[in-house]
Protein backbone atom coordinates (compact mmCIF):
# COMPACT_ATOMS: atom_id res chain seq x y z
CA UNK A 1 0.00 0.00 0.00
CA UNK A 2 0.84 3.54 -0.31
CA UNK A 3 0.98 5.21 3.11
CA UNK A 4 1.66 9.08 4.00
CA UNK A 5 3.67 8.68 6.63
CA UNK A 6 2.89 12.45 8.40
CA UNK A 7 5.62 13.82 10.48
CA UNK A 8 7.68 10.56 9.05
CA UNK A 9 10.93 12.87 9.43
CA UNK A 10 10.64 12.88 13.26
CA UNK A 11 11.47 10.00 15.76
CA UNK A 12 9.08 7.43 15.75
CA UNK A 13 7.64 8.77 11.78
CA UNK A 14 11.23 8.02 10.49
CA UNK A 15 11.63 4.28 12.06
CA UNK A 16 8.34 3.38 10.83
CA UNK A 17 9.30 4.37 7.47
CA UNK A 18 12.07 2.25 7.26
CA UNK A 19 9.71 -0.45 8.65
CA UNK A 20 7.13 0.03 6.33
CA UNK A 21 10.17 -0.59 3.56
CA UNK A 22 10.80 -4.16 5.15
CA UNK A 23 7.45 -5.01 4.96
CA UNK A 24 6.63 -4.42 1.38
CA UNK A 25 4.93 -1.06 1.72
CA UNK A 26 5.42 1.97 -0.12
CA UNK A 27 6.27 4.86 2.56
CA UNK A 28 5.74 8.74 1.45
CA UNK A 29 6.94 11.63 3.96
CA UNK A 30 5.12 14.89 4.38
CA UNK A 31 6.72 16.59 7.08
CA UNK A 32 7.29 20.83 7.56
CA UNK A 33 10.49 20.46 9.62
CA UNK A 34 9.88 21.99 12.52
CA UNK A 35 11.08 19.34 14.57
CA UNK A 36 11.55 16.60 11.98
CA UNK A 37 14.98 15.86 10.00
CA UNK A 38 15.33 14.94 6.83
CA UNK A 39 18.38 13.59 6.89
CA UNK A 40 16.30 10.64 8.32
CA UNK A 41 14.42 9.76 5.56
CA UNK A 42 15.90 7.08 3.62
CA UNK A 43 17.39 7.55 0.10
CA UNK A 44 14.54 7.24 -3.02
CA UNK A 45 11.28 7.57 -0.12
CA UNK A 46 9.45 10.53 -1.65
CA UNK A 47 8.97 13.32 0.50
CA UNK A 48 7.13 16.38 0.87
CA UNK A 49 7.66 19.21 2.98
CA UNK A 50 4.63 20.67 3.60
CA UNK A 51 2.28 21.98 6.96
CA UNK A 52 -0.69 20.23 7.79
CA UNK A 53 -2.65 24.04 7.94
CA UNK A 54 -2.22 23.96 3.89
CA UNK A 55 -4.96 22.07 2.92
CA UNK A 56 -4.72 22.35 -0.81
CA UNK A 57 -1.33 21.15 -0.44
CA UNK A 58 -2.07 18.07 1.81
CA UNK A 59 -5.12 17.27 -0.55
CA UNK A 60 -3.13 17.33 -3.55
CA UNK A 61 -0.37 15.15 -1.94
CA UNK A 62 -2.95 12.58 -1.22
CA UNK A 63 -4.11 12.48 -4.86
CA UNK A 64 -1.13 12.40 -6.80
CA UNK A 65 0.42 9.79 -4.69
CA UNK A 66 -2.53 7.55 -4.43
CA UNK A 67 -2.32 7.35 -1.01
CA UNK A 68 -4.35 4.37 1.02
CA UNK A 69 -4.01 4.88 4.54
CA UNK A 70 -2.36 7.76 6.37
CA UNK A 71 -0.29 7.34 9.73
CA UNK A 72 0.10 10.41 11.51
CA UNK A 73 2.69 11.26 14.04
CA UNK A 74 3.06 14.80 13.59
CA UNK A 75 2.92 16.76 17.44
CA UNK A 76 4.49 18.69 20.13
CA UNK A 77 5.12 16.75 22.41
CA UNK A 78 6.86 18.59 25.52
CA UNK A 79 4.83 18.46 28.35
CA UNK A 80 6.12 20.60 30.35
CA UNK A 81 5.44 23.17 26.93
CA UNK A 82 2.08 22.11 27.05
CA UNK A 83 1.46 23.44 30.40
CA UNK A 84 3.16 26.89 30.07
CA UNK A 85 1.90 27.24 26.16
CA UNK A 86 -1.47 25.11 25.87
CA UNK A 87 -2.45 27.09 22.75
CA UNK A 88 0.65 25.98 20.49
CA UNK A 89 0.23 22.65 21.44
CA UNK A 90 -3.56 22.83 20.81
CA UNK A 91 -2.94 24.46 17.08
CA UNK A 92 -0.34 21.88 16.29
CA UNK A 93 -1.73 18.36 18.13
CA UNK A 94 -5.40 19.03 17.45
CA UNK A 95 -6.44 21.80 15.14
CA UNK A 96 -3.79 20.46 12.24
CA UNK A 97 -5.26 16.88 13.07
CA UNK A 98 -8.89 18.55 12.18
CA UNK A 99 -7.04 20.03 8.80
CA UNK A 100 -5.67 16.66 8.01
CA UNK A 101 -9.28 14.36 8.29
CA UNK A 102 -10.97 17.19 6.49
CA UNK A 103 -7.63 16.91 3.44
CA UNK A 104 -8.23 12.84 3.90
CA UNK A 105 -12.15 13.25 3.29
CA UNK A 106 -11.77 15.58 0.60
CA UNK A 107 -8.94 13.12 -1.43
CA UNK A 108 -11.14 10.26 -0.61
CA UNK A 109 -8.49 8.40 1.93
CA UNK A 110 -10.59 6.84 4.51
CA UNK A 111 -7.61 5.08 6.77
CA UNK A 112 -5.88 6.36 9.71
CA UNK A 113 -3.38 5.53 11.98
CA UNK A 114 -3.35 7.87 15.14
CA UNK A 115 -0.05 8.38 17.37
CA UNK A 116 -1.52 8.22 20.93
CA UNK A 117 0.27 8.28 24.19
CA UNK A 118 -0.48 6.69 27.55
CA UNK A 119 -0.66 10.77 29.13
CA UNK A 120 -4.39 10.05 28.07
CA UNK A 121 -5.02 8.03 31.35
CA UNK A 122 -3.83 10.49 33.63
CA UNK A 123 -2.52 9.85 37.18
CA UNK A 124 -5.41 8.12 38.91
CA UNK A 125 -5.17 4.88 36.37
CA UNK A 126 -3.32 2.14 38.39
CA UNK A 127 -1.10 -0.02 36.36
CA UNK A 128 -1.08 -1.79 34.08
CA UNK A 129 -3.20 0.05 32.19
CA UNK A 130 -6.02 -1.41 30.16
CA UNK A 131 -7.51 -0.17 26.84
CA UNK A 132 -11.00 0.54 28.57
CA UNK A 133 -9.72 2.93 31.54
CA UNK A 134 -11.24 6.33 31.32
CA UNK A 135 -9.37 9.68 29.78
CA UNK A 136 -8.03 11.69 32.44
CA UNK A 137 -5.27 13.74 31.21
CA UNK A 138 -3.76 16.16 33.65
CA UNK A 139 -2.00 18.32 31.01
CA UNK A 140 -2.51 20.15 28.02
CA UNK A 141 -0.39 17.71 26.17
CA UNK A 142 -2.34 14.79 27.16
CA UNK A 143 -5.51 16.44 26.72
CA UNK A 144 -4.48 17.23 22.91
CA UNK A 145 -4.29 13.69 22.35
CA UNK A 146 -7.20 12.28 24.27
CA UNK A 147 -9.46 15.05 22.37
CA UNK A 148 -7.82 13.59 19.03
CA UNK A 149 -9.01 10.07 20.13
CA UNK A 150 -12.32 11.34 20.88
CA UNK A 151 -12.66 13.09 17.30
CA UNK A 152 -11.65 9.74 15.72
CA UNK A 153 -14.47 8.10 17.44
CA UNK A 154 -17.12 10.47 15.73
CA UNK A 155 -15.70 10.58 12.43
CA UNK A 156 -15.47 6.70 12.58
CA UNK A 157 -19.26 6.84 13.07
CA UNK A 158 -19.89 9.63 10.84
CA UNK A 159 -18.05 9.24 7.71
CA UNK A 160 -17.09 5.39 7.22
CA UNK A 161 -13.53 6.04 8.40
CA UNK A 162 -11.43 3.61 9.87
CA UNK A 163 -8.55 4.37 12.69
CA UNK A 164 -6.30 3.08 14.81
CA UNK A 165 -5.07 4.67 18.01
CA UNK A 166 -1.80 3.31 19.52
CA UNK A 167 -1.48 4.87 22.86
CA UNK A 168 2.31 4.73 23.57
CA UNK A 169 3.94 4.32 26.37
CA UNK A 170 8.14 5.56 26.91
CA UNK A 171 9.13 4.95 23.08
CA UNK A 172 13.05 4.21 23.13
CA UNK A 173 15.90 2.98 21.27
CA UNK A 174 17.23 3.32 17.84
CA UNK A 175 17.33 1.40 14.41
CA UNK A 176 19.55 -1.47 13.99
CA UNK A 177 23.25 -0.15 12.83
CA UNK A 178 22.30 3.12 14.56
CA UNK A 179 21.47 4.66 10.91
CA UNK A 180 18.59 6.61 12.45
CA UNK A 181 17.65 7.44 15.89
CA UNK A 182 16.28 9.94 18.59
CA UNK A 183 17.35 13.55 18.15
CA UNK A 184 15.24 16.31 20.47
CA UNK A 185 15.63 19.93 20.89
CA UNK A 186 15.31 19.80 23.50
CA UNK A 187 15.54 16.62 24.52
CA UNK A 188 13.80 15.46 27.34
CA UNK A 189 13.56 11.74 27.11
CA UNK A 190 15.47 9.38 30.23
CA UNK A 191 18.09 7.21 28.29
CA UNK A 192 19.37 9.44 25.71
CA UNK A 193 20.19 12.04 28.61
CA UNK A 194 21.72 9.51 30.42
CA UNK A 195 23.42 8.39 27.02
CA UNK A 196 24.70 12.54 26.74
CA UNK A 197 26.12 12.33 30.15
CA UNK A 198 28.11 8.94 29.16
CA UNK A 199 29.68 10.80 26.18
CA UNK A 200 30.70 13.64 28.44
CA UNK A 201 27.96 16.30 26.54
CA UNK A 202 26.61 16.42 30.51
CA UNK A 203 28.12 16.46 33.59
CA UNK A 204 25.91 14.73 35.49
CA UNK A 205 22.01 14.45 35.36
CA UNK A 206 18.90 15.16 37.66
CA UNK A 207 16.22 11.97 39.52
CA UNK A 208 13.48 13.88 40.37
CA UNK A 209 12.08 12.20 43.31
CA UNK A 210 13.55 8.75 44.99
CA UNK A 211 10.49 8.59 47.95
CA UNK A 212 7.94 7.47 45.16
CA UNK A 213 6.26 3.78 46.54
CA UNK A 214 8.69 1.92 44.05
CA UNK A 215 11.40 -1.08 44.77
CA UNK A 216 13.91 1.80 44.81
CA UNK A 217 11.92 5.02 45.72
CA UNK A 218 12.36 6.26 41.37
CA UNK A 219 9.75 6.41 39.15
CA UNK A 220 8.70 3.11 37.43
CA UNK A 221 8.18 3.48 33.49
CA UNK A 222 7.35 0.83 30.41
CA UNK A 223 10.44 1.54 28.06
CA UNK A 224 9.21 -0.20 24.27
CA UNK A 225 11.36 -0.20 21.39
CA UNK A 226 10.23 2.31 18.73
CA UNK A 227 10.88 -0.33 15.95
CA UNK A 228 8.51 -2.78 17.87
CA UNK A 229 6.25 0.26 18.15
CA UNK A 230 6.26 0.86 13.96
CA UNK A 231 5.62 -3.35 13.40
CA UNK A 232 2.37 -2.88 15.75
CA UNK A 233 0.91 0.02 13.59
CA UNK A 234 1.61 -1.81 10.91
CA UNK A 235 0.07 -4.76 11.41
CA UNK A 236 -3.54 -3.21 12.41
CA UNK A 237 -3.29 -2.28 8.64
CA UNK A 238 -5.53 -5.38 7.75
CA UNK A 239 -7.97 -4.58 10.35
CA UNK A 240 -8.46 -1.04 9.20
CA UNK A 241 -10.54 -2.82 5.76
CA UNK A 242 -13.81 -2.82 7.18
CA UNK A 243 -15.65 0.25 7.05
CA UNK A 244 -16.40 2.45 10.06
CA UNK A 245 -13.65 0.50 12.60
CA UNK A 246 -12.08 2.23 15.53
CA UNK A 247 -9.05 0.16 17.34
CA UNK A 248 -7.51 0.96 19.98
CA UNK A 249 -4.45 -0.41 21.25
CA UNK A 250 -1.75 0.36 24.27
CA UNK A 251 1.36 -0.36 22.97
CA UNK A 252 4.33 -1.25 25.95
CA UNK A 253 6.42 -4.34 27.09
CA UNK A 254 4.06 -4.01 30.60
CA UNK A 255 7.70 -4.83 32.04
CA UNK A 256 8.74 -1.33 33.77
CA UNK A 257 12.17 -0.21 34.60
CA UNK A 258 12.84 2.40 37.40
CA UNK A 259 15.32 5.50 36.72
CA UNK A 260 17.89 3.94 38.54
CA UNK A 261 17.91 0.70 36.62
CA UNK A 262 18.11 2.86 33.39
CA UNK A 263 21.15 4.77 34.77
CA UNK A 264 22.61 1.20 35.71
CA UNK A 265 22.12 0.05 32.40
CA UNK A 266 23.30 3.02 30.25
CA UNK A 267 26.49 2.46 32.69
CA UNK A 268 26.87 -1.25 31.91
CA UNK A 269 26.19 -0.46 27.92
CA UNK A 270 28.44 2.13 27.84
CA UNK A 271 31.35 1.55 30.24
CA UNK A 272 30.90 4.89 31.58
CA UNK A 273 29.81 6.47 34.96
CA UNK A 274 26.81 8.16 35.24
CA UNK A 275 26.57 10.59 37.68
CA UNK A 276 23.38 11.51 38.91
CA UNK A 277 21.94 14.69 41.93
CA UNK A 278 18.33 14.30 43.54
CA UNK A 279 16.41 16.57 42.81
CA UNK A 280 12.33 16.71 44.02
CA UNK A 281 9.28 15.06 42.45
CA UNK A 282 7.98 16.85 39.19
CA UNK A 283 4.64 17.43 39.19
CA UNK A 284 2.35 14.71 37.57
CA UNK A 285 4.71 12.17 37.83
CA UNK A 286 3.19 9.31 38.84
CA UNK A 287 4.81 6.69 40.92
CA UNK A 288 4.24 3.82 38.30
CA UNK A 289 3.22 3.74 34.60
CA UNK A 290 3.10 0.10 32.25
CA UNK A 291 1.11 -1.17 29.46
CA UNK A 292 -0.90 -4.38 29.18
CA UNK A 293 -0.36 -5.33 25.86
CA UNK A 294 -2.48 -8.39 25.61
CA UNK A 295 -4.59 -6.65 23.07
CA UNK A 296 -2.33 -5.74 20.83
CA UNK A 297 -0.55 -9.46 21.14
CA UNK A 298 -3.58 -11.55 20.55
CA UNK A 299 -5.52 -9.29 17.76
CA UNK A 300 -1.51 -8.11 15.70
CA UNK A 301 -0.09 -11.15 16.84
CA UNK A 302 2.67 -8.57 17.56
CA UNK A 303 5.25 -9.52 20.26
CA UNK A 304 8.16 -6.68 21.08
CA UNK A 305 11.53 -8.31 19.96
CA UNK A 306 13.47 -5.49 22.16
CA UNK A 307 12.11 -7.19 25.34
CA UNK A 308 15.14 -6.01 27.35
CA UNK A 309 16.23 -2.78 28.71
CA UNK A 310 19.57 -3.86 28.04
CA UNK A 311 18.63 -4.63 24.06
CA UNK A 312 16.95 -0.97 23.79
CA UNK A 313 19.61 1.04 25.77
CA UNK A 314 22.04 -1.25 23.23
CA UNK A 315 20.40 0.26 20.23
CA UNK A 316 20.43 3.82 21.53
CA UNK A 317 23.84 3.71 22.34
CA UNK A 318 24.94 2.35 19.08
CA UNK A 319 23.07 5.40 17.51
CA UNK A 320 24.14 8.05 20.07
CA UNK A 321 27.92 6.74 19.72
CA UNK A 322 28.01 7.35 16.62
CA UNK A 323 26.04 10.66 16.11
CA UNK A 324 27.31 12.28 19.22
CA UNK A 325 25.59 15.33 17.75
CA UNK A 326 22.35 13.56 16.29
CA UNK A 327 21.56 14.48 12.85
CA UNK A 328 23.66 17.59 12.88
CA UNK A 329 26.74 16.92 10.31
CA UNK A 330 29.03 20.07 11.83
Amino acid sequence: MNVLVVGGAGYIGSHCVRQLEVAGHTPIVLDNLVKGHKESIPEGVAFHQADLADSSAVVKILKDEAIDIVMHFAAFIEVAESMQDPLKHYENNVAKTISLLQSMREAGVNKFVFSSSCTVLGEEAKPPFTEDMPLRPISAYGQTKADVEVILDYCTKAYGMSAAIFRYFNASGAAEGGVIGEDHDPETHLIPIAIQVALGQREKMLVFGDDYPTPDGTCLRDYVHVDDLSRAHIAAFPQLEETGKLLTYNLGTGTPASVLEIIKAVEEVSGKPIPYDLAPRRAGDVPSAYADSAKAKSDLDWTPKYDTIRSIVESAWAWHQSHPNGYDKA
